[in-house]
């Protein structure tokens, strides 16, 4: 379909919703009584037409889907035992701490992000707020650097949950091998959800390992320098599927709120019921299956008690990775709508079978299946690639937060049903405090004395990604890319219906 045909049949739909009554119980108050933008839960179509776009998707994502798909996406029940091992080395048990501080200051983060996806609910996230809060004549530049910084993180991500997957499962071919560890007992042979099914098992690991930690070697004072704890990131995940989610301005905040808190409180049961359960340090950092967490296992369940729960870890941490994906593929869809990608026209088609972005997800698979064949000639370099997961991600959210700031006084933001109100502003200097230092922390080498064979190279990585995105825009993308394109037919109305139900809209 040409973008002309595209543009026709967004203003079709547009011309409608101007025409047709929206009754009051249909408006959401958006800043005041005089900044009100009609909000209709029950036609997402009107709404999507109302930002400027054309509906593609079918809409199949309800409440309990949409947090469903926000928790998966954070991946706390596969992603702690597949990384836990870094953290354990550079803080030990310290770490549980570590946790508790982490998941208060993304906490802040999520708020402002849920904020501004909550006004402008679309495939693209984040970056598509971008046009929302900077000056039109920066909209171009803005737009781009945000939206690279965001399809690169998270194709680096969905790379990275492939690749620790591939570890697990060698990890689970050690398990399975003869052992002498204690096996576990009464083991359940309850059935149940994925997730629910590896708290249960990790409850059994925690209560029948013969051998736990003694509780003052878990909580005592911190004597490495540095604690580090796995950290959550990939916030707007859920928002990504808003052009597939019913009433995503109110069920996309929810989601996200939701998924952090849920994903922080296990997450740190995870990590301290971990930190219980290393009777020998030395011997499960130095384990053979390569994982710590597989160590764990094994010595709490014994070779059949210990693969049966590893082999539900890994399939989380797969569906973590399928969640992964969806959000990516939307992301570099919308990417290739407003044409920020080579060959855009390809990549943003949709299946008229499926209503579906398939060239776009076969796009982010071959590019997140050549990252992972890096590893196979250097280890170091496919690693430094993951490391920018969390800085790209988190400083594509804290680029928008900061333009959200730097222009409110030249740009008229337009707020969705969830705001912040008077507690924005404290929020949004946590959150931007908290991404500049954590983004530096990520970069750093993990091990002192730096060496070419320790060198965290994600800085090397980041600067690629910086270089390469300003140098094509100015050798020739600022001539063609001109930010998110919509057709300007977001319409701002007033509260205030005529008799006959009909409203006047007016121009922003």
């Amino acid at each position: 379909m040409t973008q002309d045909t595209t543009i026709k049949s967004g203003l079709a739909i547009a011309s409608k919703v101007l025409e047709s009554p929206i009754s009051d119980e249909f408006k959401v108050a958006r800043g005041g009584p005089d900044d009100t933008i009609a909000t209709v839960p029950d036609d997402d179509e009107r709404l999507l037409a109302q930002i400027g776009y054309r509906q593609e998707f079918r809409r199949e994502f309800n409440r309990l889907s949409t947090i469903s798909f926000a928790i998966s996406i954070l991946g706390v029940l596969g992603s702690v035992p597949a990384t836990i091992g870094s953290p354990l080395m550079a803080g030990g048990p310290a770490t549980a701490v570590g946790k508790v501080i982490l998941q208060t200051a993304q906490q802040m983060l999520m708020m402002e992000v849920a904020e501004l996806v909550s006004a402008y609910p679309t495939a693209g996230g984040m970056y598509f707020v971008t046009k929302h809060v900077v000056p039109p004549e920066h909209v171009a530049i803005w737009s781009w650097c945000i939206g690279w910084c965001n399809l690169l993180g998270q194709t680096a991500g969905v790379s990275s949950v492939g690749y620790t997957v591939s570890q697990m499962i060698l990890a689970a071919a050690t398990l399975s091998q003869d052992s002498k560890t204690n096996r576990l007992q009464n083991c359940p042979s309850d059935r149940a959800p994925d997730n629910t099914l590896t708290v249960y098992y990790g409850g059994h690991m925690f209560s029948h390992n013969q051998k736990l930690t003694q509780d003052h070697y878990v909580v005592r004072p911190v004597e490495h320098p540095g604690v580090i704890a796995w950290t959550m990131t990939d916030y707007d995940g859920a928002t990504h599927m808003s052009e597939e989610t019913h009433n995503p301005a109110v069920l996309g905040p929810i989601a996200i709120r939701t998924a952090v808190l849920v994903s922080g409180i296990v997450g740190w049961m995870l990590t301290v019921t971990f930190c219980f359960c290393m009777n020998d340090f030395d011997g499960i950092m130095e384990s053979p299956t390569g994982l710590p967490a597989a160590q764990i296992f094994l010595n709490a369940g014994g070779k059949t008690g210990g693969t049966i729960m590893w082999f539900w870890v890994i399939l989380i941490q797969f569906f973590t990775g399928c969640a992964a994906m969806l959000a990516d593929t939307r992301m570099a869809y919308a990417f290739a709508r407003d044409d920020g990608l080579p060959f855009s026209g390809f990549w943003s088609k949709v299946n008229v079978y499926t209503h579906t972005p398939i060239n776009a997800v076969w796009l982010v698979v071959f590019f997140s299946s050549c990252l992972n064949l890096i590893g196979i000639g250097s280890t170091q370099t496919v690693v430094a690639i993951f490391n920018i997961t969390a800085p790209a991600l988190d400083l594509s959210y804290i680029a928008v937060i900061i333009a959200h700031l730097v222009y409110e006084h030249r740009v008229k933001f337009v707020e969705g049903p969830y705001t912040l109100g008077a507690l924005g502003k404290p929020i949004n200097a946590v959150a931007i405090c908290w991404v500049s230092f954590i983004s530096v922390v990520l970069l750093f080498p993990t091990t002192r004395p730096v060496t070419a064979a320790n060198m965290n190279y994600a800085v090397a990585v980041a600067a690629f990604i910086v270089l390469f995105s300003l140098s094509w825009w100015w050798i020739g993308a600022r001539k063609k890319y001109t930010g998110p394109r919509t057709k300007d037919i977001l319409r701002v109305i007033s509260t205030e219906s005529s008799e006959d139900g009909s409203y006047s809209p007016r121009s922003r």
